[in-house]
Formats: C-alpha cells, structure tokens, sequence
C-alpha cells in the first residue's frame, strides 16, 4: 500500500476531530439537563432569563419605618378565630330539645363523607321525645383544632362534640373547660401511613416488617420522602406527631430522647402540609414516598388503593363522642338518645359501607392515655423544633392594587401584623408589595425585634391602589430569596403571596414558571375574597398551599399557616 500524502493524514485527522467533538457536543447538550422537568431549566438559563425580566421591572426601595411593637397588636384568642358562619350547620334540628354537635369533617360532610349527617337526619325524623318534648340534633362540620378553640376560649359553645380521636377531647379538658366522655366509640376508624407499593416492598425487604418504628427510622435516614399534616389542625398530623415522639421515647414523650429522635427525624421529612389536598398534590407529582391518612378516605379512594400501601399508626380514630359544659337534664338526655341511635345495627352497617369500621383488629400502639397537658406541649415542641436548627428566608409579597382597598387591604393588614407572633426569631424575612410597580418595603434580615418593628411599619404604610403585577412582584421576590441563599445557604426557601389574584398587567405566568420551577421556591398563596385559581396556578408549580379565605377567617388561617411552616 502507498504511503498516504501529508494532505490526506491533515484531512483524516480534521475528520476524527470533528466527530469527536461533535459527539461531545451532542453528549453534553443531551446530558446538561438531565434531572429536569419540563418546565424546569439550567441554572444558568435561569439567571439570564431573571436577569433580563428584571432589567424590565420597575422597582422602587422604600425606606422602612419602625412602629412600636405592644401587645395591643395581639388580638386574643377568641378574636383570632373566624366568625362561625365559616362552618355552617350541615344539619339543622327543629325540635323542642335540640342540641348542637361539633363534627369532625369525614363524617359530616357529603358523599361516603356524611355518614353522621345522615344518620342525624333520621334520628330527627324518628320522633324522639325526652319527657314528653320532641327531641333533634343539629350537626356543624368543623376540624377539630379549630371546635377545640371555638370551645376553649369559649366563642362558640356547642352542647358536644365529636372529633376523631380522643386527644382533643384530653385538650379541651386540660383548658379548663367541662368536658365528658359521654360515649368511647360512635364509629371506628384508624389513621394510617399511605407507602408507595414499591418503597413498601422495598423497606419490607430490608427490615423484615413495616411499622411505625421501621418507618421513622427509614424517614431519619432519608430512605423515606415522608409527609404529614399539621398538628394545630389535623387530628391525623397530631397522632403523627404524638407516635413519632413516642416511637424515640415510649416512656416520656417529651423527654430529650425523644425531642432529638424527632429533631433527627423532622431533618429529612420535606413537606408537613397546611391541608390533605396540598399533601395529596406532593404525593402525586412523585416528590413523596409516604403520607398519612385516614383509612376512611383510602378505603373510598380505588386510585390509593391500587398505588398505595395502608400501614396503621397510632392511637385509634374511633370519633368519641363529649358533653361540653353543663348542658341540662333533657339535652343530656338527647345526647345519650343520639348515641344509641349511632351505635345501631342499620347505622353501623351503613358505617360500614362509607369505610368506617373496617380495621377492628387493630390496637392502639400507644400508651392507654395522654394527658391534654402533654399533648399540648408536644404541639408546642413541634413548633419550635420542626426546622430541625434550620433557618426560613422568607419573602411576603403584598398586593396593594387598587382591587384590594378597603376591606382586603384592611384585612392583609390586621392579619400580618398579628401573625408577627407565630414566626420563629430565627428566621429571615422580608416584605415587597405591588401595584402597577414593585416596591422592595423591606430587605430581608434576621426577624428579631428591629425586624419586627420594621416590619410593623411597613405593613402599617401599605396602600392600595394601581393595577397588579403579580408575577412582577413574584420575579423580585425570587431575586432576593436567592440573594440571601447566599449567605444562608442551609436555609429553607419560602414566598408568601397575599392578594386577590386579579394580575392584569406585568408578565404573564408563563414567563415565570419555568424560573418558580427551577428555584423550587415554594409560593404559599393567601386569597383576600380572592380568583383562587388564578393563585392556585401559582402555588402548584412547586406544591405549596393556598388558602381561600375571606376577611373573616384570614387572622386564623394565617396562625395556622405559621404554625406550620414558620
């Protein structure tokens, strides 16, 4: 063979080098974003693409003025709570002896969830009498935090009340109010851990049993993405706290033992959800391995059941049922009339049909009682050890367009301004508000009492008028969270959008979501009498909450919102 020329080698060698590179080329191009979402892209992609929306965003500082904290900016407790017409009466008795009964909201909502609404209607039409007068029952759906604090401040006083579980009932008692077991069971039910069927399987595998203990430890160990229901709230999130404190310390629940096991395991769990539909919406995008639930809804769920793994947790949810107060001779009377009828053959069957008594075989894993005192302080030691030692950055962004003056503006006001209390000191926080414009209130800084001064002020200045530029505000909001990431970069990410939901002018969702998604910044939405899906668009981006509440509920949802995430 001849020997190839000079020029023959040059182009050969040219050859080899573009393929080569050009499959490096390829390789990085179809690697760089490999993780992602669709909507998510490169960090790098994502600076420019803030950097240029910013370049188009007008943005005024404005210099904060301190205003003297006092407790006269504390509303008490019973002003806290929401006028009682949030929760309607779901059955209304007419007799001439008619008693008034808190419901958890299973069991007196609609569908398979109305069990107790039914059955309370029949009791009304069988023509019970108590001496010789016509005896009814009037049913208000209400979770069971929030009856709990309707009765212990004494705002709103039911005859009786009947939660999931027994805890509240514990609660109520330890707040000085009159409270007696007037029937252990009216129908039974348990809650549970919901585990994929894979994670299941493989847990199983390795530890030779799943359980309560197997599953706090996998949580503590981050095999397990795990979340849970906030405990001021839920009666399933409380038994959840209550087990894993338990589970670390089966002696004193609240020794350190336990508070560390907890702080241990709190590190790796993402998400503790302000409701079930947030935690739902996590579990289905992939991002959670396991949640808790009632094995009432799980039952009536054929998509859980056919994805998820049902492992029974805690103290039973058999849904006792309380006297509150002193109620008279005849309303005593109706309620223990009203808990025989529950407790029938007919109505237990139907029980049964719903979901309820299902899981009879199970026995608590908890100790025999827990006093209310106790399980009021495990609550308070959830709230100052859930972050683990982690700081919040946390960016408030409020509307101050001119749909939300008057009442709104009023309401976002009053509600920030006595939330302040419920935010731990540690954390980092700060405030923009929007109209047409964005106005950078208050950098972020630690939240110690000159923050919280500041912050007063800010909020106190706030005006409303102009038009929206939601997803403006939002884009600033981003920028600074991701400023002070730098020099907090331990800290958890967190926006808290307050508004009316009504944006017409600015750039659109579109042109942020991608950034929103590739933060991962969760955008906890707050509706002021609210288009709650034009929020909700929003906050599902990186799973966060929304919370639709009007004027009248907002200072408790707010509570309950820091309770749970601040």
């Amino acid at each position: 063979m001849s020997k190839m020329s000079t020029g023959v080698k040059i182009a050969i060698f040219a050859a080899i080098a573009l393929v080569v590179f050009g499959g490096v080329f390829l390789g990085i191009t179809l690697t760089k974003n490999v993780g992602m979402t669709d909507e998510q892209i490169s960090e790098e992609d994502a600076a420019k693409k803030m950097n240029q929306l910013l370049s188009g965003i007008s943005v005024t500082d404005v210099t904060p003025r301190k205003a003297a904290i006092s407790d006269e900016d504390i509303l008490n407790e019973e002003d806290e709570l929401p006028d009682i017409k949030s929760s309607p009466l779901s059955v209304t008795g007419t007799g001439d002896i008619n008693i008034e009964i808190y419901s958890s909201p299973e069991k007196a909502g609609e569908g398979t969830d109305g069990w107790l609404n039914e059955v309370a209607e029949n009791f009304n039409s069988s023509n019970a009498t108590v001496n010789g007068k016509s005896a009814s029952v009037s049913i208000r759906s209400v979770s069971s935090g929030l009856a709990v604090d309707y009765i212990r401040t004494g705002k709103y006083m039911p005859q009786a009340i009947t939660p999931s579980n027994e805890f509240w009932g514990e609660m109520i008692g330890a707040s000085g109010v009159k409270v007696q077991l007037k029937e252990k069971r009216i129908v039974g039910n348990v809650a549970g851990v919901l585990l994929s069927k894979a994670k299941y399987n493989e847990i199983l595998e390795k530890y030779g049993s799943v359980n309560m203990k197997v599953i706090s430890d996998c949580t503590a160990n981050n095999e397990i993405q795990m979340g849970y229901t906030n405990p001021f709230a839920s009666s399933t999130g409380l038994n959840f706290l209550i087990t894993t404190l338990y589970s670390y310390d089966a002696d004193d629940l609240l020794s350190t033992k336990a508070v560390d096991g907890f702080k241990q395991f709190q590190e790796n769990v993402p998400l503790v959800s302000y409701n079930t539909m947030q935690m739902r919406k996590s579990a289905e995008s992939g991002s959670l391995d396991a949640f808790v639930m009632e094995y009432q809804s799980y039952y009536n769920d054929p998509a859980l059941k056919n994805e998820y793994v049902f492992t029974p947790f805690g103290t039973r949810h058999d849904n006792p049922m309380y006297a509150v107060g002193e109620l008279s001779e005849d309303e005593d009377k109706v309620l223990e009339l009203f808990c025989k009828y529950c407790l029938n053959t007919e109505n237990q069957e139907l029980a049964a049909k719903y979901g309820f008594n299902q899981n009879e075989k199970y026995k608590s894993e908890l100790p025999g009682s827990i006093s209310g005192d106790k399980l009021i302080a495990a609550q308070k030691l959830y709230k100052q050890n859930k972050d683990s030692g982690k700081e919040i950055v946390a960016v408030f962004v409020a509307d101050t367009s001119g749909s939300m003056s008057g009442e709104s503006i009023n309401a976002l006001q009053t509600s920030l301004i006595n939330s302040m209390q419920y935010i731990n000191k540690e954390n980092y926080i700060g405030l923009i508000s929007y109209n047409s414009k964005v106005y950078r209130n208050l950098p972020i800084a630690k939240f110690d009492l000159n923050q919280q001064s500041l912050f007063k002020g800010a909020v106190q200045d706030l005006a409303a008028n102009g038009q929206t530029a939601t997803n403006d505000a939002i884009v600033v909001a981003m920028d600074m969270v991701n400023q002070a990431m730098q020099e907090h970069p331990d800290a958890k990410p967190m926006i808290f959008l307050l508004s009316d939901g009504e944006q017409n002018t600015g750039c659109g969702l579109n042109d942020i979501s991608s950034l929103i998604n590739t933060y991962e910044i969760p955008i906890y939405s707050i509706g002021y009498n609210a288009n709650i899906d034009a929020l909700k668009k929003i906050s599902e981006i990186n799973e966060a909450a929304t919370i639709n509440a009007d004027s009248d509920d907002i200072i408790y949802q707010l509570k309950n919102l820091f309770n749970s995430e601040m």
